[in-house]
């Protein structure tokens, strides 16, 4: 299936639901969101926010609720279809055009859109980047084993600031000096630039 251009086109190659998703489409349609195309699917949108989608599937149809997490779901309606990786998005699920309720949907609608203009979201948490320590630091270290334990008792923000330190310097001395320059500031379990904040 190539790129879907228009939701018209969405129901067109989704013919065994078209009926079905052209009802939601009405129901979204009548309030203020603004209808769109995002991954070949339709999207609805407050003020360039995507707020909710539609698809169709073999054996059912639904709509994707993009913060659905925070829906009160008074109808037990909503599904976590990825327990284990999708934490914000829910989804709304049919089978067939009777086991849609029309006031449902739009309550739901409704909520997600006030949602989306309390600016409530759940966002994706990034990872902190691993912290590979640079073979000058990394020899001292595992030269002096009370020094090691020492390093590791820091937070990992001031371990980085330490090897960012080493790592920066241009040249081998300029490293060595650095080195030297740490060493009893890591045994005192003291951040890199502690001393300027006493002064």
């Amino acid at each position: 299936m190539g790129k879907i251009t228009s939701v018209e086109e969405y129901i067109e190659v989704n013919s065994h639901f078209s009926k079905e998703i052209s009802l939601l489409r009405n129901i979204i349609n009548s309030t203020e969101l603004e209808e769109t195309i995002k991954w070949s699917m339709p999207t609805y949108c407050l003020n360039g926010k995507n707020v909710l989608g539609l698809g169709a599937f073999k054996h059912h149809f639904c709509i994707w609720f993009h913060q659905g997490v925070f829906l009160k779901d008074e109808h037990h309606l909503l599904y976590n279809t990825q327990e284990e990786k999708t934490k914000a998005m829910r989804q709304m699920r049919f089978k067939s055009e009777d086991t849609i309720n029309k006031a449902a949907v739009l309550t739901y609608v409704k909520e997600a859109i006030e949602n989306q203009r309390l600016g409530r979201a759940l966002m994706p948490q990034r990872k902190a980047k691993p912290l590979i320590i640079v073979k000058e630091l990394k020899a001292v270290l595992n030269a002096n084993t009370e020094l090691k334990k020492m390093f590791k008792t820091i937070s990992i923000s001031k371990q980085r600031e330490y090897n960012d330190y080493i790592k920066d310097a241009k040249r081998e001395e300029t490293k060595l000096r650095r080195l030297d320059k740490i060493v009893p500031q890591i045994t005192n379990g003291k951040a890199l630039h502690d001393k300027y904040k006493d002064c």
